[in-house]
């Protein structure tokens, strides 16, 4: 498996609005702690799906600039 090696910091969804939409559907109906997890359990699907600790990390930076 190919891995990405650096963060793409450049907009790369192919229907922002629509994942937003998805994203706010996926929250609907939780309670605010059910929230809470859901994030913390996508983050990890997701940082799974990258793989890469070199390009969590390069996130982590992005994300606490932000």
């Amino acid at each position: 498996m190919q891995q990405q090696q650096s963060l793409i910091t450049t907009p790369n969804l192919d229907a922002p609005d629509d994942f937003y939409e998805a994203l706010i559907e996926a929250h609907q109906g939780l309670s605010t702690e059910e929230s809470h997890a859901f994030n913390a359990r996508l983050v990890l699907v997701l940082a799974n799906h990258v793989g890469a600790l070199a390009v969590l990390r390069e996130a982590f930076d992005a994300a606490r600039s932000a």
